[in-house]
């Protein structure tokens, strides 16, 4: 079984990343964010907070229409979910219990990102059962890096990112 769960057919790509740097603020959109072992991403509100299982954000990007259908709506912005990063191409629940490589910095999966009562706020009523199973997963930063668009995510193999995509 253990064989089975560490078999991914592809790195996956980050696609967006986004920084909240106060409660509620707006989303700061960014191609790039700096991520340090044991605090999070630079400008992040989670930055800093060690004991933090919340350090990095992470969802999906093949879950947005999933949410934007649920919720009744043409498309979601992923800003609204305030997660930190958008990944495509490759299941995060594989990563669970894992550490994985994004760009240079590696992080531990912590658990999944269970929707808040804001998602109501942001995607009209109903909003938080749109994200219910699509909220994506935590991770804390064990290995400090750049992280930009188009980075490749994959499963920590020998201590070195791979960076095929």
């Amino acid at each position: 079984m253990g064989k089975l769960l560490g078999a991914l057919p592809r790195a996956g790509e980050v696609v967006w990343i986004g920084l909240r740097p106060a409660r509620r603020a707006p989303m700061r959109v960014v191609s790039e964010a700096e991520a340090r072992p044991g605090e999070g991403l630079v400008g992040d509100r989670f930055s800093g907070t060690p004991d933090s299982i919340r350090q990095v954000t992470l969802i999906q990007a093949e879950h947005l229409p999933a949410v934007a259908s649920l919720a009744g709506l043409p498309e979601v912005d992923p800003a609204l979910l305030r997660r930190n990063l958008v990944i495509k191409g490759i299941n995060l629940l594989a990563l669970k219990e894992q550490r994985f490589w994004v760009g240079e910095a590696l992080l531990e999966t912590t658990g999944l990102c269970h929707p808040c009562s804001r998602m109501e706020e942001a995607l009209g009523e109903g909003g938080y059962n749109a994200v219910r199973g699509h909220g994506g997963i935590t991770a804390r930063v064990l290995r400090g890096g750049p992280i930009r668009l188009g980075d490749a995510v994959s499963v920590e193999k020998e201590g070195m990112p791979n960076r095929a995509v």
